[in-house]
């Protein structure tokens, strides 16, 4: 058997990660920011979504970038809460369920945003070095490009790849499966970039 097919940590263990994972991945920290700001509800502006690019749609570049922070924190702090409870593959199992907290939110209906932030945020608790070639990759795109969507498509891409030839490989299985659905939340831009209709970084609407 590979290292795939092996979880050592008991099944418990894990479903409790999976809990605090996605309570903490639910957080919709763009809706709760934008409203203490008087800005009111974020997802009836731009896209709907309740993420820092349309929190950024707003007009106020230190309300995106707190969302930003938060959503990636919220990840980042699901993976190491598991980690020092529960161990390795109990860090890998919150990761993925905070990103699925973020996504499917029961307390929105289960309308949440497309992830990128958390995912960048797991990362940053899982696997440090690759989160920064992570951003690295997205700054460098972002800045030829000016497409937020298109920056994260294109470290979605290359990151799974990275992680599969440098492991550990259920690190590797994760972000490979984040990166899937990451991809399709993003369908919608992914026709709009293909129209030449994507919103660039920074235009409202």
């Amino acid at each position: 058997m590979t290292a795939l097919t092996v979880w050592d940590t008991a099944p418990a263990f894990l479903a409790l990660a999976a809990i605090i994972g996605y309570l903490l991945g639910s957080i919709p920290f763009g809706l709760l920011l934008t409203r203490a700001a008087g800005l009111g509800d974020v997802r009836q502006i731009g896209s709907g979504n309740i993420g820092a690019t349309n929190v950024l749609r707003t007009g106020n570049k230190k309300l995106a970038a707190a969302t930003l922070l938060c959503d990636a924190l919220k990840g980042t702090a699901a993976v190491l809460i598991a980690n020092a409870l529960w161990g390795y593959e109990a860090s890998l199992v919150a990761g993925f369920f905070a990103f699925l907290g973020h996504l499917f939110p029961v307390w929105l209906g289960f309308k949440g945003g497309k992830g990128v932030a958390t995912y960048i945020g797991v990362l940053l608790g899982a696997a440090p070095l690759i989160m920064l070639a992570f951003a690295a990759i997205w700054l460098i795109t972002a800045f030829v490009t000016k497409y937020s969507s298109l920056s994260a498509l294109v470290a979605m891409l290359i990151i799974p790849i990275v992680l599969w030839i440098l492991g550990p490989e259920k690190t590797a299985l994760l972000v490979t499966v984040l990166s899937i659905i990451s991809w399709y939340m993003h369908r919608e831009n992914i026709k709009r970039l293909l129209a030449g209709t994507e919103s660039k970084i920074g235009k409202k609407g």
